[in-house]
């Protein structure tokens, strides 16, 4: 079996949309892929809802903490995700071996407002936007 593809996702805060995209590529991927989550400017927290969603969902989040993509800076990866507008206009710490990069524009539910039904339906968005993704990425062209 060959080793898995390593993928860095990307974010801002390192909270919400990264944190998802590193469990869901992590679950459907089967061991495919070695997915890891980053910020360039880490909120140093993982929001509760983005955990929340996960488990709803039937996927188990792991034990995500909020950090910054610095601590992968000089490691290898095969692809980089980002999944908001900020990080992808932003200057990435550079990741020798050239890896893919993708851009996955993914609005921040975190900044959703409303009632309670509105801010889980913003992170049920959110999530099955990026699991859509992910499963088009895994599928056989």
């Amino acid at each position: 079996m060959e080793a898995p593809r390593r993928v860095l996702i990307l974010c801002t805060g390192n909270s919400c949309r990264s944190i998802m995209a590193e469990a869901l590529m992590n679950h459907l991927g089967q061991g495919r892929f070695q997915a890891l989550s980053a910020g360039s400017s880490p909120a140093g927290y993982v929001h509760p809802r983005s955990l929340d969603t996960l488990k709803r969902h039937g996927i188990d989040p792991g034990r995500p903490y909020s950090k910054s993509w610095n601590e992968f800076s000089g490691q290898p990866f095969d692809l980089v995700i980002t999944v908001c507008d900020q990080a992808a206009g932003e200057h990435c710490p550079i990741f020798p071996g050239q890896p893919a990069k993708l851009h996955w524009s993914t609005p921040d539910p975190a900044k959703a407002g409303g009632t309670e039904a509105d801010i889980d339906a913003a992170f049920d968005r959110a999530f099955f936007m990026l699991k859509d993704r992910i499963e088009r990425m895994l599928s056989p062209a």
